[in-house]
Parts: structure tokens; sequence; C-alpha cells
């Protein structure tokens, strides 16, 4: 054997000794990391565990949050919804009719909670058409322990924890409101759909009065339009309520009391435009004539405004318009602007409600502005603003002020339609417009509204519609339509 030879030999040993070697050494250190991994798991869980926050209950956690808050897959409907309705049986005898016009028996969830156990004639049998009613709490002990100044408002706090405390199965929203709150469940079903309820929400409106707002909070919802709390936020707050209460004794208002509570929790108002209140008096056509394009959800204060049908008594009324939404609460008091071209006439239409029609072509950013035919809540202030919204005043331009109509009656068509008749309110009593085109329209007596019977779910975009109308002829027709992508509505 060669040197040479020799030399190679031994070299290609040294390098197969080599590689073994690199091999063994990192399966050994592979099994070091391994083993060191497991101990260091081990040692996190038995030596770092905090009970309160630990990486098992963190998991556990976030599979269980679904049967916490009953959250699945299934849409929000009707009986996701659990009402608690505060009045006093000295109220419920002429007020029972604002609730059974909304009310639906056996498919409505929720109580009346009242002041003292109700009696008289007029109430017994207990109507199936009512929600069933509860006494309220007898929390007279905890008013005097803290000198409450508003027993009363204390008494309607508390319902939040006594209406949590008789059910809450499959309930996502809880709703407050007084034994005058009018609904409209369907909508506030939709309107609650978008929301998480599985997450904190404090929703509700706020008051058209402005002083009101600054009275008590521009952060608060009031109660008699409603205010409605999540699951998570009623439970909460059903556990704190008494406590809450004794910390703010000195509040005299129910919604102001709520509002601070709900804030101590950690959650401030989402605003809702189509909850009322109607810290209004007077005539609030005006308002209702131009609702915001939102889905209509409540009405209160009801019986301090006049009728809102002028040729009809206050529950009539309240009847007459709900019976209109029966048909379709989705375009409740939505507005509708069109035009008439060959007259010069401006039509807006609050559907379900009223027509106003302008003896000229006038844009949609004017005719939104509700008239002022309504007054302040309380003292009117010496200068304005009055309102928490925008309004134009009352006018004797014959170019400016509508002719009003009113809904007299709302069907199904024959041809998947809903029809909404409706007839003139009183006769104008003004001059024709002199503008250069237009033309009188003194002789319109009634005017038909044709709309789908589909609900309107997308409230991006107002609806248009197409106006019709023979010269000469009393009676004119209007025509709802999804606008064209590109259409001015001008």
């Amino acid at each position: 054997m060669s040197s040479a030879f020799a030399s190679n030999f031994l070299n290609t040993i040294k390098e197969k000794l080599r590689v073994s070697f690199d091999k063994l050494f990192l399966a050994i250190l592979c099994r070091v990391v391994l083993i060191s991994g497991v101990i260091l798991y081990f040692a996190s869980i038995f030596l770092f565990n905090d009970s309160n926050c630990s990486s098992s209950d963190l998991l556990y956690s976030s599979r269980s949050k679904t049967s916490q808050f009953g959250h699945d897959s299934n849409p929000t409907n009707l009986s996701h919804l659990l009402f608690g309705l505060l009045g006093s049986e000295e109220a419920w005898h002429y007020r029972k009719e604002y609730i059974e016009s909304w009310w639906r028996p056996n498919k409505t969830r929720g109580y009346l909670f009242l002041d003292v156990a109700p009696t008289g004639d007029d109430l017994f049998p207990w109507s199936s058409s009512s929600p069933p009613y509860r006494v309220s709490d007898n929390i007279t002990k905890l008013i005097q322990e803290t000198n409450h100044v508003a027993p009363t408002m204390a008494r309607m706090v508390h319902g939040i924890m006594e209406v949590f405390r008789e059910e809450h199965e499959g309930v996502r929203w809880v709703v407050m409101g007084d034994d005058d709150s009018v609904f409209f469940v369907d909508n506030m079903v939709d309107v609650l759909g978008q929301y998480d309820h599985t997450k904190y929400y404090y929703l509700g409106g706020q008051s058209e009065y402005l002083l009101s707002n600054y009275w008590y909070s521009f952060n608060q919802a009031f109660g008699g339009a409603g205010f409605i709390l999540s699951y998570p936020l009623a439970k909460a707050m059903s556990k704190y309520i008494e406590s809450c209460l004794r910390r703010y004794p000195f509040l005299r208002s129910a919604d102001q009391i709520t509002m601070v509570c709900i804030s101590d929790v950690g959650v401030n108002l989402t605003p809702l435009k189509g909850s009322h209140q109607i810290d209004l008096r007077g005539d609030i056509s005006g308002l209702l004539s131009s609702h915001p394009k939102a889905p209509l959800m409540s009405l209160h204060h009801l019986d301090a405004a006049n009728p809102i049908f002028p040729s009809m008594e206050r529950l009539q009324s309240v009847h007459h318009l709900m019976n209109a939404a029966k048909f379709d609460q989705s375009r409740m008091l939505q507005q509708v602007i069109c035009y008439n071209r060959p007259n010069n006439w401006s039509f807006s239409i609050s559907w379900g409600y009223s027509i106003h029609i302008y003896e000229n072509i006038l844009p949609r950013s004017h005719l939104q502005i509700p008239i002022e035919t309504f007054k302040p809540w309380g003292v009117t202030p010496k200068d304005p603003p009055y309102y928490l919204l925008n309004t134009r005043l009352p006018t004797n331009d014959s170019c400016q002020a509508p002719h009003v109509f009113f809904l007299e009656s709302a069907e199904k068509s024959t041809k998947n339609e809903i029809l909404t008749m409706f007839s003139r309110s009183l006769p104008r009593g003004l001059p024709a417009c002199s503008y250069s085109g237009s033309h009188s329209a003194d002789q319109i007596s009634q005017i038909e509204v044709y709309s789908s019977r589909r609900k309107r779910i997308d409230m991006d975009r107002c609806e248009c519609c197409d106006v019709t109308h023979n010269i000469g002829t009393n009676k004119a027709k209007i025509k709802l339509r999804e606008c064209h992508m590109d259409e001015i509505i001008a």
C-alpha cells in the first residue's frame, strides 16, 4: 500500500467520523431542546398559573362565549327582544291602548310593571292583548336609607333588574319603555340585527327639545322613546343597579340615573335617529312628514301632542297609523321626493302618513327640513335654537306653502304592491303660485301611492317615484321605485 493511498484512506475515515459526529450532536441538541420545552411548558402551568387569566381559561372563554350569550348564526327575531314597560295603575286605564296597538300576544316577550296592583272592572279580566303585568318591587327601605330625592324615578330604574330577573333565556336585547311608548317592533328587530348582541350596547333616542338634552345630558337615551341594552349590559346592570341607586340618590331623572350607571360600567350611548321622545307640543305633523332617513322605531308623548291625524281622536289616530304599519314598517314615515314637471309640482311623501304638494320645484335639501308646526316641550327660550334639529317656519308664500294630505287607507293591490290612499286635509286657502309655469293644485283631492310589498332593507339612499296626473282631474297617482344609479332627485 502506497503512502498516498493510505493518506486518502485515512482522510475518508476522518470525514465519515466527522459527519457522524455532527449528526449525533444535532440529534442530542434537538432532544435537549425538546425536553427543555416540555419542562418549561409544565413549569408555566404549575408555577405561573393565574386562576383569573390562565391560557386554559382564555381558551375556554373564547369557546364558551357562544353559549354564554346565546350567540348563534340565526338572525335576530322578535323572540330575542324582552320588553320592560314602566307605568302607573292610574294611567294604565287610559294608556293601555297605546301598548295594545303594537303588542303581539304570544309573540312579544315582556312585562308591564305597575306601581300598585291593578283594580277596576275595566282592567279585569286582564286583557290578552296587553302584556302580562307585575307589581314593582317595594324599594322603600332603599329609598329611606339613601334619602333618595325621587322615589318614583328610582322605582323605574330598579325595573331594569326586575325585568331581567323574570326571564332571559334566549334574550339578546332588553328594551325599556313607558306605558305610552309606541314601538315598531319589526323595524327594531332589523336595526338591532345590525349590532353584535354579545357586546355591550346602550342604544336610544335623544330629545327633540334642545334644553332637555342640556338639562340632563346629550349622552342620555330618553326612556319614553325606549332605551335598549344588549344582553351582557343588561346582565351587568341587573347585578349593579341597587348599588348605583345608592351612589346617586341626588339625581331626579330616571333616564339620567340610568345613563350615569351605564357610564360607570364603561359604556356610552349609541344614538338611534328613529327613536322619538316627542318632547314637543301641539301639531307634530311637520316632524312626522319629514322623518330622517332611518327606520322608525318608536313614538312617545302622543297623549301630550295634538292627534297626529287632525280628523281623528288621539287613540284613533294611533291605531290608524299602526294599521299602515301592518303592511310595511320598513317604509313607515320614510320621505320620498318626486316631481310633476308639466305642472311644476313637488311631492313630498311620508309613507303611511302624509303627502305635501308644492306648486314649485323645490330641492330635496329644502323639503327634508321639517316645517315647525310644533312648539317646544317646556318654556320657549328667548332666542333660538329650540330644537336638536333644523326646522323651517310655516309660511303663507304660495310657492313655499304645501297642500297637505293625510293617510285615508292602506291595502294590498293586485300587482304585488301596497296601495295607500291620501285625502286632502283642508283647503290651503292661498292663491296659486305666481311663478312662470306653475299651476294650482287646488283641484287635487286624492292621491294614490303604490309601493312594493317587498320590505325595504337598504337605507343608504331614499326611494324615487313617478307622478301621473291628467290635467283637469282631482286625482294623482304616485309609484315608488328604486332610484336609478345616477338619478338626481331635483
